[in-house]
């Protein structure tokens, strides 16, 4: 079998072999045939965060303009479009609020080895400093940037994002051949920034090569006990909120009186999203078990589900958080409280915006190291153990999806939902 014909996960996890095999034999003056390896792994690494980089903001402006526009199609500033975003905002919050306090408590990037990039530590304890958090005030005013266009040069994602979200909610209110024109545009802004993505992330596993390998050639193996310990909080993150807060949900907001036949239900969806890795691959399973399954109307899961496959992304969320703080913690940078709240903002809104696109995280996290100044060669690490933590966290999405439908059914007069006739 070629190498190319590899699922794109094998490739990434061939490229940390050899990384790891590589960066370990050579170390930093390696060479071979007068050839110095160690700036080749970060010419490589760094193309690839160049790559990342590039397709950021058309991408996130693109991805939540037009989800947004799309919502207003639907009519969905009704009340069911009101009730469904607020559950999507709802669980997507709880579960960032998870994941921060979990990786506060067991602070699995705190460590006595040096940091990842030795050379950038005291440059990345500055630029965080640099970012002028000092207070939460701070915050709400990086929220409105003066110049847009200067915000998208900078990389101020936060001005962008709430930007893109006022402009998306004020395109619904306009009508005829200009909105349709507007909705067009960024529909189709985003299908391009889509495929770009699918172009840049077909390099992944050189990208994860040159970073990964660099990374190792400096600190050797020092961070790998740090990455098991960040592997076990997003674990337990993901499953406190599967597993406690969704029952809690379906039981006293959907008035379920036993919730947990909803993960009897929903077992066929569970496992092919675990499988896949992809909410919108699992779409069609979701929307069969939470129709024949469950027993939500059609009229409520062709509009809850294919929206929230896109926009409902709790597990995503989590995971960005966590691992932005992880990584500050690994670079001994201390985020203060305003900070932190930067961070849950932006993994909020950015789990909304490009949620729908292939290896969504990478991009997301990069998002979010950049608004607070850390750097974001560090992802390179996270792939070590992000395919196993990308089946659950898709799990986790595609359930808060289903719970959502079913709650929202119930407000809607359903009774039948989840009835034991179902089962």
């Amino acid at each position: 079998m070629k190498l190319t014909k590899l699922a794109l996960h094998w490739q990434i996890l061939i490229a940390l072999v050899l990384a790891a095999i590589m960066g370990s034999i050579t170390g930093t003056e390696g060479s071979l045939f007068g050839i110095h390896w160690m700036p080749v792994y970060v010419f490589i690494g760094t193309l690839f965060l160049n790559a990342l980089k590039m397709i950021v903001v058309p991408l996130v402006v693109s991805a939540i303009i037009s989800g947004i526009g799309a919502i207003g199609d639907k009519g969905g500033f009704g009340r069911l479009g009101l009730k469904t975003l607020g559950y999507y905002v709802m669980t997507s919050f709880i579960a960032i609020m998870i994941g921060l306090v979990l990786v506060n408590i067991i602070q699995p990037g705190v460590t006595h080895a040096p940091p990842p990039v030795i050379e950038q530590n005291d440059h990345v304890a500055a630029a965080v400093e640099g970012k002028g958090m000092g207070d939460i005030a701070n915050v709400f005013l990086r929220m409105i940037p003066t110049n847009i266009v200067q915000a998208a040069a900078d990389g101020q994602m936060l001005g962008l994002i709430f930007f893109s979200l006022l402009f998306g909610y004020f395109l619904t209110k306009i009508h005829g051949e200009p909105r349709t024109v507007m909705q067009n545009f960024w529909q189709g802004l985003f299908d391009v920034m889509m495929h770009m993505t699918d172009w840049v992330m077909k390099f992944a596993p050189l990208g994860v090569f040159g970073l990964v390998a660099a990374s190792i050639a400096k600190t050797g193996f020092d961070q790998f006990g740090n990455l098991a310990l960040f592997f076990l909080t997003v674990t337990l993150a993901l499953a406190v909120h599967f597993f406690v807060v969704m029952p809690l949900i379906l039981k006293f907001l959907g008035g379920v009186k036993n919730p947990w036949l909803h993960y009897q239900a929903m077992l066929p969806a569970l496992l092919t999203a675990f499988s896949t890795s992809s909410s919108a691959s699992t779409l069609p399973v979701t929307m069969e078990s939470v129709e024949e399954r469950a027993g939500v109307s059609n009229r409520i899961s062709s509009f809850v589900l294919p929206l929230g496959a896109t926009v409902n992304m709790d597990g995503t969320a989590l995971y960005e958080c966590v691992a932005a703080i992880f990584i500050a913690q690994l670079f001994g940078v201390h985020l203060d409280l305003a900070t932190q709240l930067l961070i849950v903002f932006v993994a909020l809104t950015t789990s909304i915006g490009v949620a729908g696109i292939p290896s969504a995280s990478l991009v997301a996290i990069s998002i979010i190291l950049v608004a607070v100044g850390l750097p974001a060669e560090a992802i390179g690490l996270l792939l070590v153990v992000d395919r196993l933590l990308d089946m659950m966290r898709t799990t986790v999405n595609i359930f808060s999806d289903s719970v959502g439908a079913v709650v929202i059914a119930r407000s809607e007069g359903e009774s039948d939902v989840l009835s034991e006739k179902h089962f």
